[in-house]
């Protein structure tokens, strides 16, 4: 059942602090797989179900009547993220006029609880533990870093140079591919206006970016 306040939501997370990933599964009756190959997106699936996000793979927020979006983000025992968060998909084509603001990117951002898990790779998801959740939103400083990045990465998509923007282009967010294989093509602005193929583009923050979220609320 979805939460019916921000405090709720924020309240229901604190509980399940300290429970192990196989834990939660079992009291969801969901079950735990041995490594995440195959279910890269177990952990937060999980934990949408757990708390009661009714967005599902919608591009809205998580808990849209909040105004709330859930991340869960993997880190190390000293509380380092182990890898980048994504975002959303970039969209490649009829972007004239998108202004940030407008941007599924910002509307994901504008408020996000994000749920740490504790583990590293080597460490079965049933063994991962779930940390305390930290209610965010940007304050002036990150939201204009990332908007900077946003308008800087969708500059280039319009003037048809996406196959060069590499996960080196940004402060704190990139574009990265974003396909279950390379097969999955979909259309995209060329060099010269012309329509191409080309894999889809997820924007991602960069683990520098979520470390520093992370070390503003525990004081790392």
């Amino acid at each position: 059942m979805s939460p019916a306040s921000i405090s709720a939501l924020l309240n229901n997370a604190e509980q399940l602090a300290g429970l192990s990933l196989g834990e939660l599964a079992n009291m969801l009756s969901v079950v735990t797989p041995p490594n995440l190959r195959r279910d890269k997106g177990w952990i937060g699936q999980l934990l949408e179900l757990a708390l009661g996000a009714s967005a599902g793979s919608k591009p809205e927020q998580d808990f849209p009547e909040l105004g709330v979006e859930l991340k869960t983000i993997p880190i190390d025992s000293r509380g380092k993220p182990l890898e980048t968060t994504f975002v959303s998909v970039a969209p490649l084509i009829g972007i004239s006029g998108l202004r940030w603001q407008d941007s599924n990117v910002y509307n994901k951002l504008s408020c996000v609880l994000w749920i740490p898990i504790i583990g590293e790779r080597s460490l079965a998801p049933g063994d991962r533990i779930i940390g305390q959740p930290i209610l965010w939103q940007p304050n002036a400083e990150q939201e204009e870093l990332l908007r900077q990045d946003w308008e800087e990465i969708m500059e280039l998509i319009s003037l048809g140079q996406v196959q060069s923007i590499s996960a080196k282009h940004g402060q704190v967010l990139q574009l990265r591919p974003k396909a279950a294989n390379s097969r999955a093509l979909t259309e995209a602005i060329g060099e010269h206006g012309q329509p191409i193929m080309t894999l889809p583009r997820g924007f991602y923050l960069k683990t520098q970016f979520t470390a520093s979220i992370l070390a503003q609320h525990f004081m790392l």
